[in-house]
């Protein structure tokens, strides 16, 4: 198959909004990108809309129910900071970047999810220190290319902060102008997190996001700089896009109070999970319920019947229940017994002590205990698309696609370099291909 392009850039501002179009129309680099462009301003996102699956979707072209990634997080009930799914052995089928590999084109990935020991020849994966014992640097060295991490922290690791932000993105950033100089990949994949920090910690709206948009378009400045410097810019398609967007919150739901309470938990003196029947794994704007045993017909029966109750008073914040067969066409988790969704203004932890709402409040979010914006929300609320932009080699210029899916955006890439994702939820979007 014929390739469209030479290198392909795809550059994810994780938690890009639709909303955030008039601003991004303001700002000269992303102005730059628009002036040569395809776009989507309406691009639907996946169900749960965090951030794991949404990109092993973009890479994959599949639903989460089929490439295996269906929350951030594994299911380690009880646990107060539960691993994620950071490795590529997590991801079922083939992916983006390893098609590239078997057409031996160069690849990179810089922080991006479910990356870790994938095949890619320079990868700093996203992955943190989960455990006491465990150094961050190590971790990352272990799970990625250790000679190319090295070389990136020799030369910026000053400038990171642990995992803060704006400085994350501000190393992630000069790793990627170094890796676009030094490297010139055929396909490079970065994820930049601050606009999702911000608006987590400050809101939606808040100064603080406008500011991580403001960094978001001199980052990408720099990176289209970097593409001309090396003389690979006419060759070169860039990709920006987000993975969903987020809703303002001011409740927490903890489900697993109740569960708790009706004896489906059981914690010892010190409040520690030892043993569940039926367990709330949160995913922020929406919840999965778990039933250990899948033939425990009694809980499944306790279960569905506390949670029609709950549903039917709208101050519990839950907006709709979804059964497996619900659920499952969407494409989330069908080992879920059941789904819950928030209504907006609230979203769904995994706490097991006090009341079933907690109030944020400042405190809260300043200790980390809470946010006041999130994601996993549904794809059908109102204002929750994402946005994709496109220009460079192989795109047609002043190409506006009315709507289009997450699951398209993998075998579009695919499509650009040549080839093919095989079975996948999604299609090429070949109206902004020349």
């Amino acid at each position: 198959m014929e390739r469209l392009t030479d290198h392909l850039i795809v550059i994810s501002f994780d938690c890009l909004s639709s909303l955030d179009f008039p601003t991004l129309v303001e700002l000269p680099h992303f102005q730059e990108l628009l002036n040569h462009k395809a776009y989507c301003k309406n691009v639907k996102t996946i169900y749960p809309s965090v951030t794991y699956p949404c990109h092993a979707t973009i890479v994959t072209g599949k639903l989460p129910n089929r490439h295996g990634v269906i929350n951030n997080t594994l299911l380690q009930p009880g646990n107060p900071s539960p691993d994620w799914y950071w490795y590529r052995r997590y991801v079922k089928g083939t992916t983006l970047y390893d098609e590239a590999k078997k057409a031996n084109l160069t690849t990179a990935a810089l922080l991006w999810p479910v990356t870790a020991k994938a095949n890619i020849d320079y990868n700093m994966p996203e992955i943190f220190a989960n455990r006491p014992w465990q150094n961050q640097v190590t971790v990352s060295l272990l799970s990625g290319s250790p000679l190319y991490q090295l070389d990136m922290n020799r030369r910026f690791g000053n400038i990171r902060k642990g995992l803060s932000q704006p400085e994350l993105d501000d190393f992630v950033l000069e790793s990627t102008v170094q890796t676009i100089q030094s490297k010139k990949p055929n396909l490079l994949l970065v994820h930049f997190t601050d606009l999702d920090t911000q608006r987590h910690l400050y809101g939606f709206s808040s100064v603080q996001a406008h500011e991580a948009l403001r960094r978001h378009d001199e980052r990408l400045g720099r990176i289209i700089g970097a593409l001309k410097q090396s003389g690979i810019y006419n060759n070169s398609t860039v990709i920006v896009l987000g993975d969903h967007s987020a809703l303002d919150e001011s409740k927490a739901i903890k489900l697993n109070v109740l569960l708790r309470k009706t004896g489906l938990i059981k914690v010892n003196k010190r409040g520690k999970v030892v043993d569940w029947k039926a367990y709330c794994k949160s995913c922020d704007g929406s919840a999965y319920l778990y039933v250990k045993n899948d033939n425990d017909h009694e809980t499944k029966s306790i279960l569905k019947k506390l949670l029609d109750e709950l549903t039917k008073d709208d101050r519990n914040g839950i907006e709709k229940l979804l059964t497996n067969e619900e659920l499952c066409p969407k494409g989330a988790d069908p080992n879920a017994y059941l789904m819950v969704e928030a209504h907006q203004g609230y979203y769904f932890t995994e706490g097991l002590n006090g009341e079933l709402i907690d109030t944020i409040t400042a405190k809260d979010v300043k200790s980390k205990k809470y946010t006041v914006a999130s994601h996993g929300y549904s794809p059908d609320k109102k204002n929750y698309t994402t946005v994709l932009i496109a220009s460079g080699k192989g795109i047609r210029s002043n190409a506006i696609i009315p709507s289009m899916h997450l699951v398209d955006e993998g075998p579009t890439f695919a499509r650009l370099l040549g080839l093919d994702l095989g079975d996948t939820d999604g299609r090429i979007i070949r109206e902004m291909l020349i």
